[in-house]
C-alpha cells in the first residue's frame, strides 16, 4: 500500500499534520500503536481495579489524542517554556501557529471556555518580591471533558479523509529510493514521513534514529513530585491566571524548581510509560465533576553530561525504585516529610486534605535524591510566602512525577532530518514539551510539505 504522506503517532503533532492535509488530495495514513478515542479506557475504577495492571497498551499514554488525550488540556501560548520550537521556526511564526491551533480547538468544541494572561498581573511583583518568578503566557484550558469532546470532533472531521491504522507498532522506518519504507503489520510506502511518536516513544525514537544515523543530543529529564493541597490555598492565583507556571532557584544548590501542570479543583492521576508507574494530574471544566483539592507538579531539571547521556534511564530508575517500594505511586504528608518519618495509612486516612488518587504511604526520602528533595523542600516554603497554606503538615506530594524528555534529534527550521522528507515533531522531537508546541510543529512541517509541491 502506498502513500504520499505516513503520519506515526496520532498524538497532537500527528494530529494537526493531518489536519493541515486533510483537503490536500495527497494520500495521507496515521499510524497509532493505541485505540481510537472512543476505545481508550483505562481499567482502574477505583472499586474492583484500584491500581494499574499493566495493560498490553496504555490507554492513558496512547491512542488518537496521545498522551495529553485524558490532561487537562492546557495549551500555553508562549515561547517562555513548552519547548524549544522558536530556536528552529523563529518566536514570531512559533507564537502565531499556536494562536492557529488556539483557533482550530475553539471552533472544535472549546468556544466556551475561557483564554486567561498573565499579562499585567499583580503576582508578577509577588512573586519577584519573594524570589520566585512567573513566567509569561496565555493559556486556553479545556479541561479533560472538553478537551476529549475537541478531539472528538476533530477524529469526526478526519476520519474518512485520512486513514487511521490503531492498535499498529511501527518496528521501523527504513530508506528508500523514492522515500520512506514504514514496517508495521506489513510495510507500507511514502514519499513523506512525519513522526511524532511522542514521550513515550522516546526508547523506540532513539532506535529509529541509530538505524537511520540521524544526529541527536542529550536532553535532560524532570524528577520531582505531585503537590495537592485544599483548593482554597492557590485560589487566588488559579481565579486570575488558572496557572502559574512559577520558578525558584534554589539557594543551596541553585538548581532550578518549577511548578507544573496545575490543576484546580482537579485530581490526581497514575501514569503508565514503558511499564513504569508515574503520577500525573487532571481537571475538569464542568463544575459537577470538580473537587475540594487543587494539585501541581514541582520538577527540577537535570542535564547530564560526558560521560553519561541516559538521562531517561535515570529518571527511569528512580521511579522504578518508587515502584519497587510502595507498588507504584507512593504519597507522604508534608508534615512527615520535614519530620523525617514515613506516612502511614491512618496518618493519609486521618489527613485534612483528602486524597484524590489511590496511593500506598511512604517515605519519598527513600528515592528521591537528597539534591532534588531538598530543592523541592526548599520551593514549597517559598510558595507557602505567595499562598499561604502550601508548607502546611496536610498537603500531600505524591512521587515520583518523572518528565520523560527525548534525546533532541538534530533537524532543521523546517524539522526536517538529515534524510529529505523525514521530518520529526512533537515531544518525540526533544523539541518541544507540551501540547501548544507539539500541536504548532505539526501544522508547521504539513504546511512546509504542501509548498514543497505546489
Amino acid at each position: 500500500m502506498n502513500y504520499d504522506v505516513i503520519i506515526i503517532g496520532a498524538g497532537p503533532g500527528g494530529i494537526f499534520s493531518a489536519y493541515e492535509l486533510r483537503n490536500s488530495g495527497l494520500r495521507v495514513a496515521v499510524f497509532e500503536e493505541g485505540n481510537e478515542l472512543s476505545k481508550r479506557k483505562c481499567p482502574i475504577d477505583g472499586d474492583k481495579v484500584k491500581s494499574c495492571i499493566s495493560c498490553k497498551t496504555c490507554s492513558i499514554m496512547s491512542g488518537f489524542g496521545g498522551a495529553g488525550a485524558f490532561s487537562d488540556g492546557k495549551y500555553n501560548i508562549t515561547n517562555d517554556f513548552g519547548g524549544s520550537l522558536y530556536e528552529h521556526i523563529g518566536k514570531k511564526t512559533a507564537l502565531e501557529l499556536m494562536e492557529y491551533v488556539d483557533r482550530i480547538n475553539a471552533t472544535h468544541g472549546g468556544e466556551a471556555t475561557r483564554l486567561y494572561s498573565t499579562a499585567g498581573s499583580p503576582f508578577h511583583k509577588i512573586c519577584t518580591q519573594n524570589k520566585l518568578h512567573l513566567l509569561d503566557a496565555k493559556v486556553r484550558h479545556l479541561g479533560t471533558d472538553i478537551n476529549y469532546k475537541v478531539l472528538s470532533n476533530l477524529y469526526a472531521e478526519l476520519k474518512d479523509k485520512v486513514d487511521f491504522h490503531f492498535n499498529t507498532h511501527v518496528g521501523d522506518i527504513k530508506k528508500t529510493a523514492g522515500g520512506f519504507e514504514v514496517v508495521a503489520d506489513k510495510s507500507y510506502s511514502c514519499k513523506y514521513c512525519i513522526v511524532s511518536a511522542g514521550r513515550s516513544g522516546s526508547k523506540w525514537m532513539e532506535t529509529v534514529c541509530n538505524n537511520l544515523g540521524i544526529v541527536t543530543h542529550s536532553n535532560r529529564v524532570d524528577l520531582g513530585v505531585r503537590v495537592e493541597l485544599n483548593a482554597e490555598v492557590f485560589e487566588h492565583i488559579t481565579d486570575e491566571l488558572y496557572e502559574g507556571k512559577i520558578v525558584y532557584v534554589t539557594e543551596k544548590y541553585e538548581d532550578r524548581v518549577r511548578t507544573f501542570c496545575m490543576n484546580p479543583h482537579g485530581i490526581v492521576v497514575n501514569e503508565n510509560t514503558n511499564g513504569i508507574i508515574t503520577v500525573n494530574g487532571h481537571s475538569f471544566e464542568d463544575e459537577s465533576l470538580k473537587t475540594n483539592n487543587t494539585n501541581f507538579a514541582l520538577l527540577v531539571s537535570k542535564h547530564f553530561s560526558e560521560p553519561f547521556k541516559d538521562s531517561n534511564g535515570y529518571g527511569e530508575s528512580i521511579a522504578r525504585l518508587s515502584n519497587m517500594l510502595g507498588g507504584g505511586v507512593i504519597v507522604q504528608r508534608f508534615g512527615d516529610m520535614v519530620r523525617g518519618r514515613r506516612s502511614t495509612q491512618k496518618r493519609i486516612d486521618e489527613n485534612l486534605v483528602v486524597p484524590t488518587l489511590s496511593a500506598t504511604p511512604g517515605d519519598l526520602s527513600l528515592i528521591l535524591p537528597k539534591r532534588i528533595l531538598d530543592g523541592i523542600i526548599e520551593m514549597i516554603y517559598a510558595l507557602d510566602k505567595v499562598a499561604n497554606g502550601t508548607a502546611n503538615d496536610e498537603t500531600l506530594l505524591y512521587g515520583v512525577e518523572v518528565k520523560f524528555y527525548n534525546m533532541e534529534v538534530e533537524t532543521d527550521k523546517n524539522l526536517e532530518a538529515s534524510h529529505k522528507g523525514l521530518y520529526i515533531i512533537g515531544d518525540g522531537s526533544g523539541v518541544t514539551h507540551s501540547l501548544s508546541h507539539a500541536s504548532a510543529s505539526g501544522v508547521h512541517v504539513a504546511r512546509h510539505i504542501l509548498s514543497q509541491i505546489a
